[in-house]
């Protein structure tokens, strides 16, 4: 693995966890809409991610040299949240209340997105610390050689 490939790996799992905060900010950020422009509430979003660059099984199993090289990872989806329901709130006055009188705020629960949000930021942290290291490490190798 070449120097700057460590630091494309690195770099790419913070972008990957920075676009998720992103997300995760638009889920909090639109807690309470309960009308978007394609109508209903708003849904929480998910992101995805997967390996760039994926390596064909055949060139991992042969003999090859830089055979487990990895690639780093990319955002492969945004999805929205099918699987959990609305929250809905007797609220009559709204005009967003349906013939029954209840309201159907979006599936974005706080609790679970500062989780997210926390969780986000420590991937962050361990990409920036690894990159950090990966300088140090070049450093160290330029320092050598005077």
């Amino acid at each position: 693995m070449g120097l700057f490939q460590a630091f494309n790996i690195a770099a790419s799992g913070m972008t990957a966890q920075r676009f998720r905060m992103d997300i995760i900010s638009e889920n909090i950020a639109n807690i309470t809409t309960t009308s978007t422009a394609e109508g209903g509430p708003y849904r929480r979003k998910v992101v995805t991610f997967a390996e760039r660059d994926v390596t064909p099984f055949s060139q991992i199993y042969s003999a090859s040299k830089n055979a487990a090289v990895g690639n780093g990872v990319k955002v492969s989806s945004v999805t929205e949240d099918y699987d959990t329901d609305f929250v809905k709130e007797y609220d009559p006055s709204n005009p967003d209340a349906d013939a029954d009188g209840y309201v159907s705020y979006p599936n974005v629960n706080t609790v679970t997105e500062m989780t997210n949000l926390i969780d986000a930021t420590r991937a962050f942290e361990a990409n920036s610390t690894a990159f950090s290291a990966i300088k140090s490490m070049a450093e160290k190798g330029l320092s050598i050689g005077q």
